[in-house]
């Protein structure tokens, strides 16, 4: 007799592009096994066609009680640092999609000691890259270098220090107008660099990945670029993803690669 396996019971923190398009792309594909519980926002209001059945919460305190799987945060830096203990203490997971919060030491090491004291996980999804696994594999042993890339539209740019740096609406060719770390580019450029934080964290650190970033008008999508070196070997991969139709400065890639963290934690073949 095949057992059955209990429903995932999902809750969404923000209810902007990343998770309305999860939530969206999870309707489509569900077989009825994962159920969004709640999504949280910070002003009730503004949250408009939410999913049917999930409770509208504003306050980490609310999350106790939902008898909760996986919390998914898609709502900005400040919201992983105002949710991330609850969500630690009242589901098994946090999956943290703003990672340039981890720019702040001092979080971080605060929710890992909520996460060992609770018995739960702090999950880094791939976000808008391909490779991190491969990445992070190959830091079991000494890496000399990872280089990140990331080259987008200059719309993409328009409402981040780079309008200061460069004029964007003039344009003709590939400029290049950052070269940093990790923990830089992602705290000056946390919506379109913080991706950064992810391929630092799975290799050699914030300070010790270097960045750079590039406002291309040829550019069709976004675009992301990694090297690395150590003693696995070689490692170059680049990809450019879709923009999110209701936000250029998010990848398409950001949205799918959550949803199949979410998937994955039902799964029976993990992939």
């Amino acid at each position: 007799m095949t057992q059955s396996r209990k429903k995932l019971r999902l809750a969404l923190i923000g209810w902007g592009a990343i998770n309305r398009r999860i939530a969206e792309l999870l309707a489509e594909r569900s077989k009825g096994d994962i159920a969004i519980a709640a999504v949280a926002v910070r002003n009730a209001a503004a949250a408009i066609n939410i999913p049917a059945g999930a409770e509208l919460i504003t306050g980490p305190g609310e999350l106790a009680g939902l008898n909760l799987d996986l919390v998914v945060e898609a709502a900005g830096r400040e919201a992983v640092g105002i949710w991330g203990e609850a969500a630690l203490a009242h589901a098994s997971a946090f999956a943290v999609a703003s990672t340039s919060a981890f720019c702040d030491d001092a979080l971080l090491d605060r929710l890992i000691a909520t996460a060992e004291s609770r018995g739960s996980q702090i999950l880094i999804p791939p976000g808008a890259l391909a490779g991190i696994d491969g990445i992070a594999a190959a830091s079991l042993l000494p890496l000399d270098e990872v280089v990140h890339r990331i080259v987008k539209p200059p719309a993409a740019w328009r409402g981040t220090p780079a309008e200061s740096l460069i004029a964007l609406d003039t344009l003709t060719e590939a400029t290049a107008f950052f070269s940093g770390s990790a923990r830089e580019a992602a705290s000056r450029f946390p919506q379109n660099a913080n991706v950064a934080v992810i391929s630092a964290l799975a290799g050699i650190g914030l300070d010790r990945t270097r960045v750079e970033l590039v406002a291309d008008p040829a550019a069709a999508g976004n675009g992301h670029q990694l090297s690395a070196r150590g003693a696995f070997g070689k490692l170059d991969l680049a990809i450019e993803n879709r923009p999110l139709a209701t936000n250029p400065k998010s990848s398409e890639m950001t949205a799918l690669g959550l949803v199949r963290l979410i998937e994955n934690r039902m799964r029976t073949l993990v992939r």
